[in-house]
């Protein structure tokens, strides 16, 4: 009985020697270790990518945000999986897409509509958006709803419309849109892009002079 009950208490003893232990490596030494690491080498990332304008976060660059006049460029339309009411910035409050089919009729009549409406905006007196030049990402949105980039077709559609607005030469207005194009990750992956929030934090800096 008594070799019973020491063999309980030095087992109840080593799973909590072992409790403690592994608690402290893996719940404090281990994230210690990779915050500081991402902190002295990858500091932007490691904070959220957050952008600044005027000494101020405007947001970050990884999440995609609505509610652009159209002195600036557009992003992508946020469909998913509702609507946000309190930060109407995010319009999404749930990240998701609305998993629509090819061929559903009300994905169909959102995109003709979308459509219609990137031609109608971005036209100007001197220069008409044809439909065949609107690009896919101009009238779907990603599968998160939240996708920060658009592409560079896209952000060179809406120039002639953000230079008119603005009072700016199109060539000036189209330069920062090619200083904020990045090519493929590594050269292969994914494709071109332009983050919009970047854009229009540059377009507002330039704006001001």
């Amino acid at each position: 009985m008594n070799n019973s009950v020491t063999n309980t208490a030095r087992l109840l003893g080593a799973g909590l020697r072992a409790l403690l232990v592994l608690t402290v490596v893996c719940g404090v030494l281990y994230p210690l270790a990779v915050t500081g690491v991402a902190q002295a080498l990858f500091p932007t990332k490691a904070n959220g990518s957050e952008i600044t304008s005027g000494g101020r976060v405007v947001g970050s660059s990884l999440i995609g945000q609505q509610g652009y006049g159209l002195d600036y460029f557009q992003p992508r339309p946020a469909g998913g999986l509702g609507e946000n009411s309190v930060n109407t910035q995010y319009e999404l409050i749930l990240s998701g897409a609305t998993n629509r089919s090819g061929d559903n009729a009300g994905l169909i009549a959102s995109v003709k509509e979308a459509k219609a409406e990137v031609v109608k905006d971005n036209s100007t007196a001197g220069y008409q958006v044809r439909p065949s030049q609107v690009p896919a990402d101009a009238v779907t949105s990603s599968g998160s709803g939240l996708d920060p980039d658009i592409s560079p077709a896209y952000a060179d559609l809406q120039v002639h419309r953000v230079a008119e607005r603005n009072g700016l030469p199109v060539a000036r207005v189209r330069a920062l849109v090619d200083r904020h194009t990045e090519d493929r990750t590594l050269g292969f992956m994914g494709e071109p892009r332009v983050n919009v929030l970047e854009l229009n934090t540059a377009l507002r800096n330039l704006i001001k002079g």
